[in-house]
């Protein structure tokens, strides 16, 4: 009985590792660069994160966002709509690896389906721009102009799986975690990514997408990770006691 009971502590303090990675996994990523951010996000959706300042003096947004793409040679982006969180009007800054090269452009979203239409100058001023690529995620740098006394801004993220020869972005999947990819990020105040803001229109960059259905994912992925540690470390206590008993 005490054998049993101490490989399942073991067990128990395995999983109890494992969601503490998980919930350090933003705060945990490290850029080439060295660039410092005052917040870090962990989104909710397509194992994204988002490192982001906000500057109210000169009304700057600085962003680097990570994510993986849903292929090697695909592409990953994030976006402001000025209008509300989905496709259309969406000012996305999109990068790519192609022969080993990792390039970033820009696009203004302007129809469901046909990419062949997109602008490519924004409706905001951005600069600073890059991306780079580590283990196997994609983290695109930028800096935003956002209009004076901005106090939060639509922002929809999304993964692909390639570029066209023309350089437009390959439709992404349509299943729930990339319809859902969306949310208002908040620069003042409580710092929040709140969650995936209900719209009847689809979000992300793809042609013809069908609004989503069902229930959404949580948001509150670090309250849900909270809960589980707490879990296993009230697991480890028990089984614990139950191996002194027992000795």
């Amino acid at each position: 009985m005490a054998r049993l009971c101490f490989t399942l502590v073991i067990l128990a303090l395995a999983l109890l590792v494992s969601q503490s990675n998980q919930s350090l996994t933003c705060t945990s990523q490290k850029y080439i660069n060295k660039n410092v951010y005052t917040n870090c996000t962990d989104l909710s959706y397509l194992n994204a994160y988002l490192h982001w300042t906000y500057n109210t003096t000169n009304s700057t947004l600085s962003i680097a966002f990570t994510a993986p793409p849903s292929k090697p040679e695909g592409w990953v982006s994030w976006s402001i709509n000025p209008v509300k969180p989905s496709m259309i009007s969406a000012q996305a800054l999109l990068a790519f690896k192609h022969k080993d090269n990792i390039t970033i452009n820009t696009y203004n979203v302007t129809s469901y389906a046909d990419a062949t239409k997109w602008g490519t100058k924004l409706s905001y001023e951005v600069w600073d721009l890059s991306a780079e690529e580590s283990n196997g995620n994609i983290t695109i740098f930028g800096k935003w102009k956002l209009p004076e006394k901005t106090k939060m801004v639509n922002q929809i993220w999304q993964v692909g799986p390639g570029i066209t020869d023309k350089g437009l972005p390959l439709p992404h999947d349509k299943n729930l975690d990339n319809l859902n990819a969306r949310g208002m990020l908040q620069l003042l105040g409580t710092q929040s990514v709140a969650s995936p803001t209900p719209s009847p229109s689809p979000a992300g960059l793809v042609p013809g997408a069908p609004a989503p259905a069902g229930k959404k994912k949580s948001a509150s992925t670090r309250i849900g990770g909270r809960i589980s540690v707490g879990f296993y470390m009230g697991l480890v206590v028990i089984l614990g006691s139950l191996i002194v008993l027992e000795i």
